[in-house]
């Protein structure tokens, strides 16, 4: 059992831990522990044990690895979520499999991903349980109404087109806890000609590009990974690789990606605030940005410099964010100039380039 903190009235975050590795599980349940405010309630070594332990000890959070023997994690959500609805981390392999199945995962219903490091888990153990512990702290603190898994949608992509009539014009959107699946919602509504998009979604490193894939394979827009130097144009979506920031810059008659490994940006690499800062500054009122679900604060004073600078800004409500955090401090901010629900997201943009029209 993991410690409970002292002097404090809160209740500690209550865990359910599922490996089918004794010595991952142990690692865990001791790495959790070390902080007050966490608390491991039960180890699963399979989904069946996970099961019984989730309806006996309705733990708050549940950290699931995705491979395992018997039934694998991804299926194990499927069959939960619409059941049982719990906030889930899941903790996966860096493998291009582990990486695939992790951002399946996503669409299952789970909330946030942590790489778990093939080799050197000793070595390594202590970053992991770092960012581990945050990312159940904030599962915790998830809109559980929201949970549930998605239905895939039938057939291909609809590649509806709009009457833009400027390649000048950006999006830049920003998202984190619950982004995955509001990115899939969004882009596919989108137009297919619509104006070059980047995106800032905060994942661990090894996942963004699993994710770029997914969407790709989903919407009619052409989505990838982000590479260095990168040309924005009309009906493309670049996704910020994690562990780099992003930066739009204009070059020559167009504008393109800059990457750089550089220090977080707080707490976050990449930041949707050094994203936005860029879009203000080199963009302006040709920009649109959007922040949505997420906890914390960043992108905020970002998207409060692209308004100031002429930019339409767009955020999601509180009833359709998983966790209302960013978009909260957005608002607070003066950051926003439309909040609207995730279904009418892609909408709004759509009229805010239109609106730009002729101007």
């Amino acid at each position: 059992m993991g410690a409970i903190a002292q002097a404090t009235s809160a209740k500690p975050i209550r865990i359910l831990v599922v490996d089918d590795a004794a010595l991952v599980r142990k690692m865990l349940k001791e790495g959790l522990a070390r902080a007050q405010d966490l608390e491991v309630v039960g180890a699963a070594r399979d989904p069946y044990e996970a099961r019984d332990m989730l309806v006996k000890l309705r733990p708050d959070v549940m950290t699931l690895d995705i491979e395992m023997p018997k039934m694998d994690g991804l299926e194990f959500l499927r069959r939960l979520m619409p059941q049982f609805p719990i906030p889930t981390v899941v903790v996966s392999s860096l493998s291009q499999k582990g990486s695939r199945m992790a951002i399946d995962a996503m669409a299952a219903g789970a909330v946030d991903v942590v790489g778990k490091p093939s080799r050197d888990l000793g070595y390594r153990f202590e970053q992991m349980m770092d960012e581990l512990q945050v990312r159940v702290r904030n599962a915790a603190k998830v809109n559980r109404s929201l949970l549930r898994c998605r239905i895939p949608q039938s057939g291909p992509p609809k590649a509806v087109r709009s009457n833009f009539d400027s390649t000048d014009k950006v999006i830049a959107i920003g998202s984190s806890t619950g982004g995955t699946e509001a990115l899939f919602e969004i882009l596919r509504e989108m137009p297919v000609n619509s104006p070059a998009t980047v995106i800032v979604q905060h994942m661990p490193p090894g996942f963004t590009k699993a994710l770029a894939a997914r969407l790709d394979s989903q919407v009619a827009l052409t989505v990838k990974e982000a590479e260095h130097g990168d040309r924005l144009s009309n009906g493309r979506v670049l996704l910020a690789p994690a562990g780099q920031q992003c930066r739009v810059v204009r070059s020559g008659g167009h504008y393109q990606l800059a990457l750089k490994t550089a220090p977080p940006v707080r707490g976050h690499c990449p930041s949707v605030d050094v994203l936005m800062h860029s879009m203000a500054q080199q963009v302006g009122r040709n920009g649109v940005g959007v922040i949505l679900t997420g906890m914390g604060r960043d992108g905020a004073e970002g998207l409060k410099l692209m308004r100031e600078s002429g930019a339409k800004t767009i955020g999601q409500d509180e009833a359709t964010s998983v966790v209302y955090g960013m978009p909260k401090v957005a608002k607070e901010l003066g950051a926003v100039e439309r909040q609207v629900p995730l279904s009418r997201v892609a909408g709004a943009i759509t009229v805010a380039l239109k609106g730009r029209a002729g101007r």
